[in-house]
């Protein structure tokens, strides 16, 4: 059971954002090196947090003790790796072009940079606890681009959200930060929820979730009087290709491989392999029978809450009911209503094609394998699909070479594309692409893993014409902070002579 948080009271929410925005105001014009320690001393106090936080975790999310160990370390990478992304300051994207008064008109000086947006609202994920909620990359990014934060906790870890809280409070005293500059909120009512997000205070929305909760956000926002930006996250069946060759000669391999990328995490994760495409051969069916040998042995697992479980089970069974659809294995049923029984089946191109509803995710430990003809049925298939996070492409390269408008089609639906490999797995580093087009997330041009996602808190600002003493750091003539700018169209660390 979890600890019980008396929500936000409605009326309590326009103070609150007017709180954040006094902070954010102050906040804003601290410089890089303030807003790095201040998140490395976040990372400091829920590393001391220690066993207490992970016993918190593992008792409102049912998750494994290593997997919560791992992501807390994840969670305090990403604080310590942004904030050195922050001090470097790239992400600033500094563009100088000096004055040059013999051209006709006149060219004045100008100078540009990004600057913080303004107070941020993050909605925690229930699916990860600490790397994508309290503490996680968007409060991270939000801190490191000069912004203020307001956490709105998941109700399924709400104590596990108020432990982080409180260390980031810590921290923020700690660095004699406006005690404002990070707020947290307990709500389980939709009003409040669109209050914050309709407050005119509010500059930009960060969300990990389903669907329906990120389209809802999203279009709350952009009926405000200011529409503001929501970057939101909302699922992906990241779909796999697998081509004939190496499907041949590999089907045992790569079915063991996929028989694990859809179990891990009992299938929570927005990059679990939710539909697998294979043309129609013995390679197919060997990969079949070898998956469900696996899934045979596998019983269900707890999910993270009653919600998601009932959902899966929900969702599978439509999945199954649909016409074409064969079910091919499933795993063991032990009673517990919050397991989640791992599950494949599968549907032939033309039904899937036919029919909407198995384009959808189903969050959970399942995949649909679509049996195709040949190699550009699959193409068309992949043309049907929405957009994707990832996109998995299994062959050889001789293959790949000779199957272009495939490799364009997968392209042109994902933020990632895979080789020979599986999409579980997000690594935390700057050439990480975590978006894609709509509907995976609604903006596809950011990512939410990496430092480069400190930029979708950030908005461009020019300066004209500003004397060197009332420029901000990043744009003086010096260039105190050793950056690396763009002058007149050259990239260079050096001093600007005007």
């Amino acid at each position: 059971m979890s600890a019980h948080f008396e929500d936000t009271a409605l009326e309590d929410i326009d103070e609150l954002m007017r709180r954040s925005m006094k902070a954010f105001e102050a906040y804003a014009r601290q410089p890089l090196s303030v807003r790095g320690r201040l998140m490395r001393a976040i990372a400091s106090e829920l590393d001391a947090c220690g066993d207490a936080l992970i016993h918190t975790a593992m008792r409102e999310t049912n998750l494994p003790e290593a997997r919560l160990r791992g992501e807390r370390g994840r969670t305090i990478f990403q604080l310590n790796s942004y904030a050195d992304a922050c001090e470097r300051g790239d992400w600033l994207e500094v563009r100088i072009d000096r004055a040059d008064p013999a051209k006709t008109p006149p060219k004045p000086d100008i100078r540009k940079m990004l600057v913080p947006i303004g107070p941020v609202l993050v909605y925690g994920a229930s699916n990860f606890p600490f790397a994508y909620s309290t503490a996680g990359g968007d409060t991270a990014c939000a801190l490191a681009a000069g912004c203020s934060v307001v956490v709105k906790a998941h109700p399924a870890h709400p104590e596990t959200s108020e432990t982080v809280a409180e260390a980031i409070r810590k921290a923020i005293a700690a660095c004699g930060l406006p005690e404002d500059l990070f707020l947290h909120v307990h709500a389980t009512a939709i009003e409040t929820g669109k209050a914050l997000v309709t407050h005119p205070c509010t500059k930009a929305v960060g969300f990990t979730g389903s669907h329906l909760a990120g389209r809802t956000i999203f279009d709350w926002a952009a009926a405000r009087p200011e529409p503001i930006p929501v970057f939101a996250e909302m699922g992906s069946v990241n779909p796999v290709f697998l081509l004939p060759a190496k499907l041949e000669a590999e089907a045992e391999t790569i079915a063991r491989m996929y028989a694990g990328s859809i179990t891990l995490g009992v299938g929570q994760f927005c990059t679990n392999p939710g539909i697998i495409f294979g043309p129609e051969g013995p390679g197919l069916d060997r990969f079949l029978q070898t998956i469900a040998e696996a899934f045979s042995e596998m019983p269900g697992q707890q999910m993270l809450h009653r919600g998601i479980a009932e959902g899966y089970t929900a969702r599978k069974a439509r999945a199954l009911s649909q016409t074409g659809v064969t079910p091919v294995a499933s795993g063991r049923t032990s009673g517990d209503l919050l397991a989640g029984v791992p599950a494949i089946a599968t549907v032939d191109a033309r039904s899937f094609l036919e029919n909407p509803t198995l384009h959808q995710e189903v969050f959970g430990p399942f995949s649909l394998v679509v049996r195709c003809r040949d190699v550009h049925e699959m193409t068309e298939a992949c043309r049907s699909m929405e957009g994707q996070l990832t996109t998995t492409l299994m062959g050889t390269e001789d293959e790949l070479a000779h199957h272009p408008e495939l490799l364009s089609a997968a392209a042109s639906r994902c933020g990632r594309i895979i080789l020979n490999g599986v999409p579980t797995g997000v690594e935390v580093c700057l050439s990480m692409q975590h978006g894609g087009p709509y509907p995976a997330c609604t903006d596809s041009r950011f990512t939410s893993v990496g430092a480069d996602g400190i930029k979708r808190f950030a908005r461009p600002q020019a300066y004209q014409n500003w004397p060197d003493g009332l420029l901000p750091e990043a744009l003086k003539d010096g260039n105190p902070l050793v950056l690396l700018r763009t002058v007149d169209d050259r990239s260079t660390r050096e001093a600007v002579i005007r």
